[in-house]
């Protein structure tokens, strides 16, 4: 028989004992856990500038809950003798027009502000994420409802907003009414925020599977969709805070916030104190300082958790 022209060359193979198929596919998987909120926790605690926010929050919250592990002096005792008087022993930051001390109506004044600043926040998370889910979850006639009462609040500055409820009931000022009046209109920005991501979530494969299970919808939105579309909106509310603090002071500034007589916060002694910046400008300093240190912690916070939680901005760094 005549040998073919192109011999088909051999083809070697490999014992199957020597070569184990399952070495060869498998699949290496980390041990380590992972997820959205883990992912943002490592990144967050590589960053010195969570930590120095952290330290400033937990330094303010300190303050408010115990303030007489910062000072023993009465914060209303006054004494004209030392009006407008200078740092001394035990008094750091002196005395204002009314011979009061500063340094203790500053720590004092702590809790008042960050009281006003929870309960806004409270407030804006609650209402935002309630008329934010059922805007974009639900959309059809549910979303125009509240899309068109969002735009009417969001039309009106809350600031604005806060100075006429304020003024309506001037003789119920107190920290739920202000904070109340502040965020009662400041709300329709987390519910937007919240609609925009939900509307995107709502058609991942995992929500039609939910419901292909027969899931109700209630139940889809409240198990699989908000937890994957809360990020942003905490992010917004942590910004928030800050804001509602400054709103505060705003209308303790502007004389309808809360009553000097009965609460002692940072803005009632700004407003007090501007009418003396020629000649005494630290009764002024020292508390618009604290404010600014304050604002200035949850803005970082919120500044580093809303990179933590965005991974494409992880990814660029």
């Amino acid at each position: 028989m005549p040998e073919p022209k192109h011999p088909i060359p051999e083809h070697f193979v490999a014992p199957f004992d020597e070569t184990p198929v399952a070495a060869v596919d498998a699949v290496k998987i980390d041990d380590k856990k992972s997820n959205l909120w883990l992912d943002a926790w490592r990144d967050m605690r590589r960053r010195p500038m969570f930590w120095i926010s952290a330290l400033i929050i937990l330094v303010v919250l300190l303050v408010s809950l115990f303030p007489t592990l910062f000072t023993q002096v009465d914060p209303r005792a006054s004494n004209l003798d030392f009006a407008k008087a200078g740092p001394s022993e035990g008094h750091p930051f002196g005395f204002n027009n009314q011979g009061q001390d500063i340094y203790a109506r500053i720590i004092y004044g702590t809790s008042t502000s960050v009281s006003v600043g929870l309960i806004v926040i409270l407030l804006t998370f609650v209402i935002g994420l309630v008329m934010g889910a059922l805007s974009g979850f639900f959309g059809g006639f549910v979303d125009t409802v509240i899309s068109r009462i969002g735009d009417i609040f969001f039309s009106i500055p809350y600031i604005l907003a806060a100075v006429i409820v304020m003024t309506v009931f001037s003789e119920h000022r107190n920290v739920f009414v202000i904070s109340l009046a502040i965020g009662g209109f400041s709300w329709p920005v987390s519910a937007r925020i919240l609609r925009s991501e939900i509307l995107q979530v709502r058609n991942a494969d995992f929500v039609m599977a939910s419901q292909a299970l027969g899931l109700s919808r209630v139940k889809t939105l409240a198990k699989h969709v908000l937890p994957n579309s809360l990020a942003p909106l905490i992010v917004a509310t942590t910004l928030s805070l800050a804001a509602a603090i400054v709103a505060e002071s705003v209308l303790s500034f502007l004389g309808v916030g809360l009553p000097p007589a009965e609460y002692i916060s940072w803005g009632n002694d700004i407003s007090s104190a501007q009418r003396d910046l020629r000649n005494a400008p630290m009764t002024l300093i020292y508390p618009s300082l604290a404010l600014a240190i304050t604002v200035l912690g949850f803005v970082m916070l919120g500044e580093v958790v809303r990179d933590a939680l965005d991974p494409k901005a992880r990814a660029q760094r």
